[in-house]
């Protein structure tokens, strides 16, 4: 742990959340320290704008290798670091995936929640920890949904996210660690992943629009969603970590929309009818689906003093924006892979 100044430590670095969140604590003077993966390519495009050079007086990003898989790497990381606070945001995040890769998925995103927390118990540290929990966990339990209402997961992301919670749960009753679960819903932004409905949307977008695309393909128009911005939720996060005591807390806008809305304002906002571009594919429909998910955050605003600042059709409008500009400038990062999974 660097001397004087607190430590904080990110599983996810490299995803939505895990960007914002490093710089949400870097601004407030932490030392960072980023868990990736190894791969054979470096995927930090979303945190490139916030490197440091190691040899800088003041080097407060620092980038681990390590995996949720991985149980004696994340006890050998924990004992050197030591962290004030860890943020477990690594997960496989996409629910249809989950269909076809459960496996996976409950050894991450369960198994793997329960490997980071017997390591902090059996180091005896004092971390402070968030666990990034879903509404997906409440499947099709009545909206709105808050921290009282039953879970009926409808997907084996929801289901691993659930057993994560529980066990968050267990560990603290039992153990006494400080764990806060934060029940998110829907939250997006321009670094939101292209292969997300509401990104493959602005992307698909701002294509159209530039003559790059000619349609897009859709599953279920009719879902309805709580969507809000990704920086107003990691600020949350933090603000959980800050209590005098763990607890579970949902954020939400407590507003829904349907995919339908979201294609409305997106291809609006570039004066184009979305009727004459989106089209419906089986292919993207889940096995089970989620009718409606709009959160109360009533908790959050009560103890935290937490609450969202952009509203969704602010929301839909810089995220059209941001990849409209990003065509423009020859930034579209359409990849093969995308092509071919999209």
């Amino acid at each position: 742990m660097a001397k004087g100044k607190r430590t904080a430590l990110i599983t996810g670095i490299t995803g939505q959340d895990g960007s914002y969140l490093a710089e949400f604590l870097l601004a407030r003077g932490y030392v960072v320290y980023g868990v990736i993966r190894r791969s054979s390519t470096f995927n930090i495009d979303r945190i490139e704008h916030l490197y440091q050079d190691p040899h800088a007086r003041d080097y407060r990003l620092r980038l681990v290798y390590g995996n949720l898989t991985d149980a004696s790497r994340i006890t050998q990381l924990l004992a050197e670091i030591r962290p004030d606070e860890i943020y477990n945001l690594g997960a496989q995040s996409h629910v249809k995936v989950s269909f076809e890769q459960p496996e996976y998925t409950g050894d991450v995103d369960a198994v793997g929640v329960t490997r980071l927390l017997e390591s902090v118990r059996s180091l005896g540290l004092k971390s402070r920890i968030y666990q990034a929990c879903s509404s997906e966990m409440f499947g099709n339990a009545p909206a709105p949904q808050s921290e009282a209402t039953a879970m009926l997961p409808r997907s084996p992301y929801a289901a691993a996210k659930a057993y994560a919670f529980w066990m968050c749960r267990t560990y603290r009753e039992a153990y006494g660690l400080f764990i806060a679960n934060g029940i998110l819903f829907n939250h997006e932004s321009p670094r939101r992943g292209p292969t997300f409905v509401t990104r493959k949307i602005t992307r698909a977008v701002a294509r159209i629009k530039a003559g790059l695309q000619d349609k897009l393909y859709l599953g279920n128009l009719d879902a309805r969603r709580d969507w809000g911005y990704a920086p107003d939720y990691v600020e949350g996060m933090w603000r959980m970590l800050q209590q005098r005591q763990p607890d579970d807390f949902v954020l939400a806008t407590g507003e829904s929309h349907s995919v339908r809305e979201f294609c409305e304002l997106a291809f609006a906002r570039v004066n184009l009818d979305w009727r004459r571009y989106v089209k419906r594919d089986k292919r993207y429909l889940r096995p089970a689906e989620v009718d409606h998910l709009c959160g109360d955050a009533a908790k959050a605003r009560r103890v935290l003093g937490w609450k969202p600042r952009v509203t969704f059709t602010e929301l839909v409008n810089l995220m059209v924006d941001a990849d409209v500009e990003a065509v423009q400038a020859g930034r579209d990062d359409f990849r093969s892979e995308e092509r071919w999974f999209k």
